[in-house]
């Protein structure tokens, strides 16, 4: 398995009517924060791409980055309804609602 490969991948839906996309690796999540607008870049956007970025050049867990990359989906509406996100340690794992 590739190091920058995520466990679980990412679905988010990037605009209404378009289908959903299958986020699985590192290098995807860079592409998608890369051409993410300048005036819609905050604090969350940028500790993901920090992340992801710091996950390239082994300074960050693959899984963090993905973690840090998850809530600004999350945050910014890109996550996709069905996608399945881990609780913290020892929790079950639930599905996002709208």
């Amino acid at each position: 398995m590739d190091r920058l490969q995520f466990e679980v991948p990412v679905r988010i839906a990037p605009a209404p009517g378009l289908p959903v996309e299958e986020i699985y690796s590192v290098e995807q999540a860079l592409d998608i924060l890369q051409d993410w607008p300048v005036r819609r870049q905050g604090p969350i956007y940028q500790k993901a791409f920090n992340a992801c970025f710091g996950a390239t050049v082994d300074v960050v867990k693959t899984e963090d980055a993905c973690r840090a990359f998850m809530a600004f989906c999350r945050t910014s509406g890109l996550m996709a309804r069905d996608m399945m996100t881990p609780r913290k340690r020892g929790g079950e794992a639930r599905t996002l609602q709208a």
